[in-house]
């Protein structure tokens, strides 16, 4: 399937990666994974913002778009979906459930039904859909090797899931905290944004996520030990990061530390420490940087009471009516 839709895509000048909430979180990180692993531009747009504000993400008659939603049903990627496909602009949709309307609107379909979850929010599909778009990333780029890369992560993943669990429960009981902050760059950034939106959705906590360099120019005001703040320390960016890191730590900031390998800096500064140790590339390392922050918004939610499968006031797809009050203009392509 993957050889099958970077065949059909070859000649691919931009990648145009589309989807709401959780998705368009994946549609960050798969479009950062695009433009390292294949070389070509690749944006993440979201969809709302695809109907409301066309005119503001013109295309070139080359690009490629992407529709994500795990059930397949979301109302504004369809709506996107609908008008691509009246204009005769070839698609591809990734999905984890196989017979929706989506697969019936699209070019080129990818579907995970064994991603797919009955919970309110999203935890396996969001990993599984990435890594998906991931492995279609690298094989538009030629890269053989980064399936085995992928083989080596979930290898370090399942390792890693041996312990976590308990040292997260252990950590939430011992600790009360009144905000999150989610910190990552480049590819981690979508990530970032995805663990916010985690801590919120499963424990009705108030967190937010930034790019790391940018936490010093502004937010670091919220800094304090009632403050929980992720960082989602990458490989490349590993020293400058480190930097904002030990501030933050100066400042009073209680840390939570996601790394693939933790230096001496960075074990010192950490009042909690998640290590992978795997030999995996970088960039097949990005889904491992999700489960923390999971199982962090699982027990805090737990712990105040809540399901966190079933956030209050959410549904597992957002379905809008049929008319809305304006219909959007086309994008220009």
């Amino acid at each position: 399937m993957l050889q099958r839709i970077a065949a059909q895509f070859a000649g691919a000048q931009e990648w145009i990666f589309i989807g709401c909430g959780s998705s368009f979180y994946v549609a960050q990180a798969a479009a950062a994974s695009m433009t390292a692993l294949s070389r070509t531009p690749a944006r993440a747009v979201p969809a709302s913002e695809m109907l409301l504000y066309p005119n503001l993400y013109p295309w070139s008659p080359n690009s490629v778009p992407v529709l994500i939603s795990r059930s397949g049903r979301t109302s504004e990627a369809l709506r996107v979906a609908e008008d691509l496909r009246a204009r005769h602009i070839d698609t591809v949709g990734i999905s984890c459930a196989p017979g929706q309307t989506l697969e019936q609107l699209v070019s080129s379909a990818i579907l995970l039904p064994a991603a797919d979850e009955q919970s309110t929010v999203m935890t396996r599909s969001f990993t599984s859909m990435l890594m998906a778009l991931q492995a279609l990333a690298a094989t538009i780029g030629g890269h053989t090797d980064f399936l085995s890369a992928q083989l080596e992560s979930i290898k370090a993943g399942e390792k890693l899931i041996d312990t976590l669990p308990q040292r997260v429960g252990k950590f939430v009981a011992k600790h009360q905290f009144a905000d999150y902050v989610c910190l990552g760059q480049g590819g981690l950034y979508g990530i970032a944004c995805e663990s916010a939106l985690k801590l919120t959705e499963m424990s009705v906590s108030y967190a937010q996520s930034f790019h790391t360099m940018e936490f010093r120019h502004g937010p670091k005001s919220i800094v304090s030990e009632d403050t929980l703040i992720v960082f989602l320390l990458s490989e490349g960016g590993y020293k400058s990061e480190m930097e904002v890191l030990e501030e933050i730590k100066e400042l009073g900031g209680t840390t939570m530390v996601v790394t693939n390998r933790a230096d001496a800096r960075a074990k010192a500064t950490a009042d909690f420490l998640v290590e992978f140790n795997t030999q995996a590339s970088e960039w097949a390392q990005i889904p491992l940087f999700l489960p923390s922050q999971q199982l962090m918004g699982l027990y805090t939610g737990t712990k105040k009471g809540l399901d966190p499968d079933r956030p209050r006031h959410l549904s597992r797809v957002v379905v809008l009516e049929e008319e809305t009050p304006e219909a959007p203009e086309h994008a220009t392509i």
